[in-house]
């Protein structure tokens, strides 16, 4: 049974950073796709940055609204994807899950509970 735990959110004033951590078990999730969303209050839940495996290795994407400002990573020693968010935003401020694509036996996306982050200006 795959679990995902978010850390490290909380309240931290514009222009600040944090640093979201995730602890991934229950698999091996070498050759996964790992990363984050975010859901806001009366919005969608939006893909922040995901590292995506290929047999050419790692690659990451993000969306625009954070580009230059988060980095996505992962240590596939400890099961675990971070993202450091830096010049954070009040618009940057909702529920960060971290989320596990699995390819097999079949397509699977696997949810952490979230991790709240709130930016005040």
């Amino acid at each position: 049974q795959v679990q995902l735990v978010e850390s490290g959110g909380g309240l931290v004033q514009a222009g600040g950073s944090l640093r979201l951590s995730c602890a991934a078990s229950g698999r091996t999730f070498t050759n996964v796709d790992m990363g984050w969303y975010r859901q806001a209050p009366g919005k969608e839940r939006e893909v922040v940055a995901m590292t995506r495996w290929s047999w050419r290795g790692y690659n990451s994407d993000y969306a625009d609204s954070v580009k230059d400002r988060f980095t996505i990573s992962r240590d596939n020693a400890r099961n675990a994807v971070y993202l450091e968010m830096n010049r954070l935003k009040p618009e940057d401020t909702a529920i960060y899950y971290c989320s596990v694509h699995v390819a097999d036996p079949v397509p699977v996306a696997y949810w952490g509970l979230g991790t709240q982050v709130t930016v005040y200006s």
